[in-house]
């Protein structure tokens, strides 16, 4: 039995009204933040994201039929299924998310049971911090303990389902990132992942250091076509590099030297994407011997120069994103500032001294509208906790 936060006990209000029963759990799927480690994933290389203390919450009671009814409350929306007869819907893209989750674990072997649900995120959906992840996370944990298999899986294993179900039932070809941080992370550490062979370890996040995220609220309209083109540039540079490197599988097994002697091969384009993702790979695992040697002062220096990176050699970021990054960095108590996510939009993250999380903030509220004509939105965080369910 747990005593719930004032959020809790507000969707557990909600929930009685909505379904006049009272719930018995509530399933929790964090978003995360990415520090540093961006279009590696893809590339087979490590990255370094955070769990963040905001998430998807999915209040829900347990029934003895495999119906699950749901009610979504950003969205005022009623969506009810029957796991005997899970259907893609066109028309509620939210809810895809929820039947691709049940659509997997059954294909694992797993035998479900229905629930009545209340759904409700704090995640900013399309700002680039994986509120999809967080649904399908939570709704991982939802499923397992309305049907009393909280154990099937592990979680390296629920974070597989979940983004098997983003990419075989919603189809989005994301990667395994949002879905590992979100079962995985805990509070006050990052977590280093090997994106090829999916091992991980919990980085320490120092106390002398906070996290504020900048949303610019800008349009990433762009960023799935670009997307797709530079996984094919990279899947380019690799094919190309194996002339000369048989035994490269993926530009994680590429060396700035090796990419050096060889730029010749490669297009001009093709190249400088080459350059962005050997140097990434290689500043994360700069940044995780920083940030366990304390040195925040160089992990600054590593999150500006990945920014840099992502605008001049990946050109994923966007003059809003140039301008939230700006106006981060403008004050003194900032170590240093890059884009989070894709790009062209969403968010941008900036490690700060505790205590100059405010200063940050109103150095974006005060220059970032004025740059981008966009009314901007600021959280801030420590790293917090992974996926888990509260017992009511």
């Amino acid at each position: 039995m747990t005593t719930p936060d004032p959020r809790t006990q507000s969707l557990i209000t909600e929930f009685s009204n909505r379904f006049n029963a009272a719930p018995t759990l509530v399933a929790i799927g964090p978003g995360r933040v990415n520090l540093i480690g961006e279009h590696t994933d893809y590339n087979d290389g490590f990255v370094l994201p955070v769990a963040i203390k905001r998430d998807v919450r999915i209040v829900l009671r347990p029934r003895t039929d495999r119906r699950v009814h749901l009610y979504s409350l950003e969205y005022d929306d009623r969506y009810e299924f029957s796991l005997d007869a899970i259907r893609f819907n066109p028309d509620k893209l939210w809810v895809n998310y929820v039947q691709g989750v049940a659509w997997v674990l059954q294909e694992l072997g797993i035998e479900l049971r229905g629930f009545d649900g209340l759904i409700s995120g704090n995640v900013p959906r399309a700002g680039g911090l994986s509120s999809s992840a967080a649904l399908e996370v939570a709704t991982a944990y939802a499923l397992l303990a309305a049907a009393e298999r909280r154990d099937a899986l592990d979680g390296v294993q629920i974070a597989r389902a979940a983004q098997r179900a983003e990419n075989k039932f919603v189809g989005v070809n994301c990667g395994i990132m949002d879905q590992f941080i979100s079962v995985l992370g805990q509070e006050n550490h990052a977590l280093l992942i090997d994106c090829r062979s999916l091992e991980y370890r919990l980085i320490p996040f120092p106390p002398q250091a906070a996290l504020v995220i900048g949303n610019t609220k800008a349009s990433r309209s762009l960023a799935g076509s670009a997307y797709n083109e530079r996984r094919r540039q990279c899947e380019e540079g690799v094919a190309a590099l194996q002339a000369v490197l048989p035994g490269i599988r993926a530009l994680r097994d590429v060396t700035t030297a090796q990419l050096e002697q060889h730029r010749t091969l490669l297009s001009p384009t093709v190249y400088q994407r080459c350059r962005h993702v050997v140097a990434e790979n290689e500043r994360v695992l700069r940044t995780v011997a920083a940030l366990e040697a304390g040195d925040l002062i160089t992990v600054g220096k590593l999150m500006n120069a990945s920014h840099a990176s992502l605008r001049d050699d990946y050109e994923v970021s966007s003059a809003a994103l140039d301008a939230m990054v700006d106006a981060m960095r403008s004050v003194a108590g900032c170590y240093g500032a890059r884009l989070t996510g894709a790009g062209f939009g969403g968010c941008a993250v900036a490690l700060v001294q505790p205590g100059q999380e405010q200063a940050v903030a109103d150095a974006i509220y005060e220059q970032y509208p004025k740059a981008a004509n966009i009314w901007p939105e600021v959280y801030v965080s420590k790293p917090g906790p992974g996926a888990r369910l509260l017992y009511l």
